[in-house]
């Protein structure tokens, strides 16, 4: 897998959690634990986008 491909993956995952975060948060019967997890792995994505993109 090259660099870009990979950083592409990265990119549709982040997304991927993007919207299932938006999906939750509208949802009344949202688990604020699920998001807050949702959350920090796509936090993780970005760091790894932003590392692999700056190096």
């Amino acid at each position: 897998m090259t660099l870009s491909s990979h950083i592409h993956e990265l990119r549709k995952k982040h997304e991927a959690l993007s919207e299932a975060v938006e999906k939750a948060l509208r949802s009344p019967s949202s688990d604020d634990l699920q998001i807050a997890e949702m959350k920090k792995q796509k936090l993780k994505l970005k760091e790894e986008i932003s590392r692999l993109t700056d190096a």
